[in-house]
């Protein structure tokens, strides 16, 4: 076995070996067509395999963190080059939302603030929709023969759940909006789903940094997002934010200009912010009557 290990050490730039994926004589370190390397036999430990791992994940020039950049930096050209067909130097979109999903829960938890996973005395009391909220939760509590006490934590524990594993749930709506917007720019409808899908990865790394300063504010005696003030300071800046990245965004992949890219940008900022109280009211049913 280490023998047959051996043999597939990396070769020198001057030796031969077989590209895995293409099948042909390479005699250069990495294969012109794809890409690949040469196999080693530490890729084929558990070290070399954690390595591997932790590259894709932390290299500065790996597809993730050049995908992160990008979505900050240059908004709508990762949805221009998945559509010229650039695969490779990217992470695809879908991948690229889950990991900012898991980036915003992981902040989420570690902050301690309470964005979507929204607990059931907040949908109680602390919007528009909580006077239904009231009653419905009333019904609920009858037909279960329970009370508020006792199912409030039930709520909140699954609520938390729901919100992480359903949140993709806001891209579906968003990505219906591009096609009314630019009509007069007809575009397959996978390049609008694409579109949202990076819309919704900038907006949850967004949300990453006003969690962070809602951090801040928690480290230096305010109460965050208890905080009246502070709660819609917050918002507006990231509906500002939005606005900027959405305006970059649709004259890189739309190619809107002028007064008309200023007016298709307002229906997509409150589409957007829309679309977030919804997916805060839909995840509260679907937590209500499922638990």
């Amino acid at each position: 076995m280490a023998q047959s290990l051996k043999s597939v050490a990396t070769p020198s730039v001057r030796d031969p070996w077989t590209c895995p994926t293409c099948n042909r004589s390479i005699a250069t370190r990495y294969c012109p067509t794809c890409g690949e390397n040469p196999l080693r036999a530490s890729d084929l430990s558990l070290r070399g395999f954690l390595y591997q791992t932790a590259y894709a994940f932390l290299s500065l020039d790996g597809p993730l963190f050049r995908s992160l950049r990008c979505l900050l930096t240059r908004p709508g050209a990762l949805t221009v080059a998945y559509i010229k067909g650039q695969r490779k130097p990217f992470t695809l979109p879908l991948p690229l939302f889950l990991v900012a999903n898991v980036l915003f829960f992981a902040v989420q938890s570690l902050v301690g603030a309470k964005i979507f996973s929204t607990p059931l005395d907040a949908h109680l009391h602390g919007y528009f929709w909580s006077p239904l909220a009231r009653s419905l939760v009333t019904h609920h509590l009858e037909a279960r023969r329970t009370t508020l006490e006792l199912y409030a934590p039930v709520f909140d524990q699954a609520v938390a759940l729901n919100a992480k594993s359903l949140i993709v749930l806001m891209v579906l709506p968003f990505a219906a909006i591009p096609p009314v917007v630019f009509f007069r720019r007809p575009r397959p409808f996978v390049v609008h789903l694409v579109f949202a899908l990076h819309f919704y990865a900038f907006l949850l790394l967004l949300f990453c940094i006003a969690l962070a300063a809602v951090g801040v504010d928690f480290w230096l005696g305010g109460r965050g997002l208890e905080s009246e003030s502070f709660d819609h300071a917050l918002s507006m800046i990231e509906l500002a934010a939005c606005a900027v990245y959405l305006y970059i965004a649709t004259g890189t992949v739309y190619g809107a200009k002028g007064m008309t890219r200023v007016l298709t940008v307002v229906p997509l900022v409150m589409a957007a912010a829309g679309i977030v109280l919804g997916y805060r009211f839909v995840v509260m049913l679907i937590t209500l009557y499922s638990t």
